[in-house]
């Protein structure tokens, strides 16, 4: 993959399948964006938390980095499936790495410690889009239809991500938007305002666009009968957690923050 990305818009139209990475896990993200933001945001044995770790993408690339890693999700088959792609063997030259994956909330990190984790990375639910779980676990974020719900869920998490990260730390998280009778949904904004309510910095909004979507032939008879355009982008943002001794300023002028 090309290394060096530069700009805020970053494209991949082949995912990776390096090591044991595959698209069978619905809804995981290309293991190029975990890949660039470890080794753009964190050193060596340093640790990452992935709090709704899905597929496993993140704890792969921590493996192949030499990063420590703590996964976490509320659904037991997504934990099994992270445990299972994590048995392969990396190049002499890359240290063993410790890592911690079990059945977890991102809205109740009870087990992990203030001020702890060196990077988060994270590719939460985009509402009720896909249901992991089947509707089969109440409280799974993909569940829940009702967006307010959503929201108020996901600003719990948020809470327990800026706990946990270490201070002039960063924490990154993949999301897209949705549309509802026709009308387009912000999801994403909605989402990075609470990171900047919850006192979060942001550092950068990266435009990532999206391929090889399964449902674009479905959607695109759909754009044309109602006259809508196919959305085909997410949003990467990158936030950092102010050091204790910062001057915050009130968290509608966060984006001017440098």
């Amino acid at each position: 993959m090309k290394e060096n990305i530069l700009t805020t818009v970053w494209s991949f139209p082949k995912r990776g399948d390096w090591a044991t990475h595959n698209s069978k896990y619905r809804g995981n993200f290309a293991p190029q964006i975990p890949r660039t933001i470890i080794k753009r945001y964190s050193s060596l044995g340093e640790l990452v938390l992935d709090p709704m770790v899905g597929g496993g993408t993140t704890g792969i690339e921590c493996k192949l980095l030499g990063r420590n890693f703590i996964g976490r999700d509320i659904n037991p088959e997504s934990i099994a499936i992270s445990k299972n792609v994590m048995k392969f063997d990396v190049t002499e030259d890359i240290p063993e790495i410790r890592y911690d994956i079990k059945i977890g909330d991102i809205r109740d990190l009870y087990d992990i410690e203030n001020d702890s984790i060196d990077l988060i990375i994270t590719h939460p639910p985009y509402g009720n889009i896909i249901k992991y779980s089947d509707g089969k676990i109440k409280d799974d974020l993909s569940n829940i239809n009702d967006l307010d719900k959503f929201y108020a869920e996901l600003e719990t998490g948020i809470k327990e991500l800026f706990r946990v990260l270490n201070p002039n730390h960063y924490c990154a998280i993949l999301i897209g938007d949705t549309r509802r009778k026709k009308h387009y949904v912000p999801l994403a904004y909605e989402v990075m305002k609470l990171f900047l309510k919850n006192n979060f910095i942001l550092k950068e909004d990266i435009i990532k666009v999206q391929h090889n979507c399964n449902s674009t032939s479905y959607w695109s008879k759909k754009a044309i009968k109602y006259n809508i355009f196919l959305i085909m982008h997410e949003h990467l943002f990158i936030f950092r957690k102010p050091s204790i001794d910062e001057n915050i300023i009130p968290y509608r002028y966060s984006c001017f923050r440098t």
